[in-house]
């Protein structure tokens, strides 16, 4: 049997104070105990860290709010992680099922010999029968984005071990035709096959106060873990039951399904959660080599060089009449790749001779 991942979003783990729900993380708790005593392979990505430790500072009975400032977000991380983490490890223990506690940031996902020593430590501990407790590294990671209140992260992990299921739990219980906080009209998604279908919806960014995600989120991390030939539910985070009857193939919530054309972790995480720090503007004989010919993208066919990045930062390439081609990770920084824009392969060796030969190689792009 393949893992489950089972990520629980901010507002289930806690309530608007901070303070963990304890009920519900017992009932979900109940749930991965069943799921793990059945044979199966559960694996828990959960948010909430930075709620836990916002409550422990702010020690009132009121409502508190996620901090804009990155070391504030980091250093609250940094008081709450642990005591999220004793939270599951108390309620699993007490159900005879060893957890571990896994940090993970954008960079052990994007780097290859990361990316391979992760799965080897999350299949390592599942042969073992413990049970990975997996939140993101926020003390160290320095990419705003982030993984999106961790729903790129949970994607990013049920892909990497190849799930046969992704249960996203969230406050709103599924995919709605509107917001349905302020559109009473609004009905339920109970099945998605074509992401394009939801073009329509309005199916916002709008995210709780100690959150990062919303349900835009929710869906793309649904579109990447489908895209690679993994079932995604979205389903309420209080509904008693929920991961067991998402499990069987019940109607509850949202169910995604899966592509029969799959695509690799690295370029659904390159096209959905990378962010982009530029624009590379190409001529006509670029932009097609790109489009059809899947080719790398030489300093040659770059006529300008917008914004600022770093070598390693991904950005947009950008055709004459201004349409997005694709993003892909630049081997240059802007200033850098202003210098060698247009000039051939051995004028680049000239200017720039330890500077790599491709500017984005095609192994690094994806088409949008």
């Amino acid at each position: 049997m393949a893992p489950i991942v089972v990520k629980l979003g901010s507002s289930v783990v806690a309530d608007a104070s901070g303070r963990v729900r304890e009920e519900v993380l017992a009932g979900v708790c109940d749930e991965i105990a069943a799921l793990h005593q059945a044979g199966a392979e559960p694996v828990i990505v959960t948010s909430g860290a930075i709620a836990r430790g916002l409550a422990v500072l702010g020690g009132g009975p009121g409502p508190i709010e996620r901090p804009r400032g990155l070391g504030e977000l980091q250093a609250a991380s940094a008081v709450g992680q642990g005591k999220l983490y004793r939270v599951y490890d108390e309620l699993l223990s007490a159900r005879a099922v060893p957890t571990a506690q896994v940090l993970l940031t954008f960079f052990d996902i994007s780097a290859r010999t990361h990316y391979l020593n992760a799965r080897q430590t999350l299949r390592q501990l599942l042969a073992w029968r413990v049970v990975p407790v997996i939140n993101e590294n926020d003390t160290t990671t320095t990419d705003e984005i982030s993984f999106g209140d961790n729903d790129f992260l949970a994607a990013q992990v049920a892909i990497l071990l190849g799930a046969e299921l992704l249960v996203l739990l969230t406050v709103a219980g599924g995919v709605y035709t509107a917001d349905p906080r302020v559109d009473p009209t609004a009905t339920l998604v109970e099945v998605v096959e074509d992401f394009d279908a939801l073009d329509g919806l309005d199916i916002g960014h709008q995210t709780s106060a100690l959150g990062s995600g919303g349900m835009r989120s929710k869906v793309v991390a649904a579109e990447m873990a489908t895209a690679a030939g993994i079932d995604t539910v979205i389903a309420g985070g209080f509904v008693p039951g929920v991961i067991g009857r998402a499990v069987t193939g019940e109607t509850v919530g949202t169910r995604c399904v899966a592509q029969a054309e799959r695509v690799s972790s690295f370029k659904l995480w390159l096209r959905y959660a990378k962010p982009t720090r530029g624009q590379i503007h190409v001529d006509a004989g670029a932009a097609a080599a790109l489009s059809v010919g899947g080719t790398s993208l030489l300093p040659v066919g770059i006529t300008a060089v917008t914004g600022g990045f770093d070598a390693g930062d991904a950005v947009e390439v950008v055709a004459r009449d201004g349409s997005v081609i694709g993003k892909g990770i630049c081997g240059y920084s802007s200033v850098e790749l202003a210098r060698v824009q247009g000039l051939k392969s051995a004028a680049v060796r000239e200017v720039a001779p330890d500077s790599p030969d491709e500017a984005i190689h095609r192994d690094y792009f994806v088409l949008v």
